[in-house]
């Protein structure tokens, strides 16, 4: 770099900045790269919440759009005016609600685009859709590179939509190991409700947004059947489910329905993520899809074991009977009687939380993360 000469900018698009996976990665990613490379600006398609207040790095503007439910010209316009004013050097959007937003990028001199592809929604779990492909396949030929976080997301891209696979880099996500790892002997189950903090109780826990692709109700029918079926340890059972989302009141009528209010905490969202890990003895994520799950890499960390269902990038993080166990989506007797078959057997519980925080310590670090993402930019400005 030229003595002098500002460091480049991206421009991140993405529809909003809220609690969720990709918004995290994209959070631990800015405050982790050096500010003498690059700049930052993330521009929020619709709206920004008070998780922007996660960002540290310095001098990164967060700009909302404001864009209306449906159909809004309005917002390219808006959009086009913005790009115009800030001359990015690097546009990097991230998964399809923001894709289309590169073809304004065209009359911008020398601009890179890059895609970056984290997950599928409930609308279309497996990518199959054909409108949705048309786009993808239309677009690919402006991309030039994409970011897949999961080598299912990366195949996905290969072999359905098309891509070249010179364009495709699979970079994972990693985990922040010191504001995870769980000391021997530190649940702090003292932040539970009263009812769940007794030191014999049995916490099985989830963290996520509360959306129909995170199918936490599978979880709760489940945890019903093993209540119901009085097995051991039953009475000292409880479920914490961590997180916000459009489905937050219909789980608490479901729990209300089922007679479990004493027993399953709807915590909501928590900036206390951590101390609420800590707690927990088992970590399920029901969901019906995933990229990658970055509530699994951070219950790993705690040196939890995980029960997961086999989609996406699920079985890239849990080693099927070693560092967890894996269930088919939305089977709630199969995810009941692997959680009672670990109930009972707490070595394995034990065990499989230590292989776990031992595969995250090796492969999962937010600094090669950086590392591989600075190579793709530089890789493209060069």
């Amino acid at each position: 770099m030229a003595i002098g000469k500002r460091p480049a900018l991206v421009v991140h698009i993405i529809y909003a900045l809220g609690t969720g996976g990709l918004e995290n990665g994209l959070v631990n990613i800015i405050n982790r790269m050096p500010a003498d490379r690059y700049r930052h600006v993330i521009i929020c398609l619709t709206h920004a919440t008070d998780f922007a207040s996660r960002i540290a790095a310095p001098d990164v503007s967060v700009i909302e759009l404001n864009k209306k439910e449906g159909h809004d010209l309005g917002v390219y316009w808006r959009l086009q005016k913005l790009l115009w004013k800030l001359k990015p050097d690097i546009v990097h959007t991230r998964n399809l609600a923001a894709l289309e937003m590169q073809v304004l990028t065209l009359i911008l001199p020398g601009v890179k685009r890059v895609h970056g592809e984290h997950g599928r929604d409930i609308y279309d779990l497996h990518g199959q859709n054909k409108k949705y492909n048309r786009l993808r396949k239309m677009m690919s030929c402006l991309i030039h590179r994409y970011i897949a976080v999961s080598q299912d997301l990366e195949g996905w891209l290969l072999e359905t939509v098309k891509v070249p696979k010179k364009k495709i880099r699979q970079l994972y996500n990693g985990v922040d190991l010191t504001r995870f790892h769980q000391s021997f002997g530190d649940t702090g189950k003292d932040i539970l409700p009263p009812k769940f903090a007794d030191e014999d109780c049995l916490i099985i826990g989830t963290v996520g947004r509360v959306a129909a692709v995170k199918d936490q109700v599978s979880l709760i029918n489940a945890f019903n059947v093993l209540v119901k079926k009085e097995i051991s340890k039953s009475d000292k059972l409880r479920l914490v489910i961590v997180g916000d989302g459009p489905l937050y009141q219909t789980l608490k009528e479901r729990v209300s329905l089922l007679g479990l209010e004493s027993k399953v905490w709807l915590s909501g969202d928590r900036k206390d993520i951590p101390d609420l890990l800590r707690t927990m003895n088992i970590f399920v994520l029901p969901s019906l899809g995933e990229g990658i799950s970055n509530t699994v890499l951070e219950a790993m960390a705690t040196g939890l074991p995980i029960v997961a269902t086999r989609v996406g990038g699920n079985p890239e993080l849990v080693d099927d009977n070693r560092t967890g166990c894996l269930v088919p989506v939305g089977d709630v007797d199969e995810l009941a009687k692997v959680l009672q078959g670990l109930i009972d057997a707490p070595e394995e519980l034990s065990a499989m939380g230590t292989a776990g925080l031992e595969k995250v310590n090796n492969q999962f670090d937010w600094d090669v993360t950086v590392t591989n993402y600075l190579a793709v930019y530089d890789e493209l400005l060069q």
